[in-house]
């Protein structure tokens, strides 16, 4: 399977553009899997930083080294 990758501009409109070089390497036909990425939720970011340093408290004194690598 091929990844080709792009960004595009999302509306209210339930329609996905892709750029048209892009669509130049697409094949004519067969089958295509299609993953959607968006940007994340900023309070996402700060529940995953919240929860890893709840996780970080309960390490044993000689798990410290690791600390500071993320």
């Amino acid at each position: 399977m091929q990844a080709v990758e792009f960004v595009t501009d999302l509306s209210e409109q339930p329609i996905v553009t892709i750029p048209q070089g892009i669509a130049a390497q697409l094949p004519k036909s067969g089958q295509a899997r299609v993953i959607i990425l968006t940007s994340d939720d900023p309070d996402d970011a700060a529940w995953r930083s919240a929860a890893y340093e709840q996780f970080a408290r309960d390490d044993s004194p000689e798990d410290a080294v690791y600390d500071t690598y993320r």
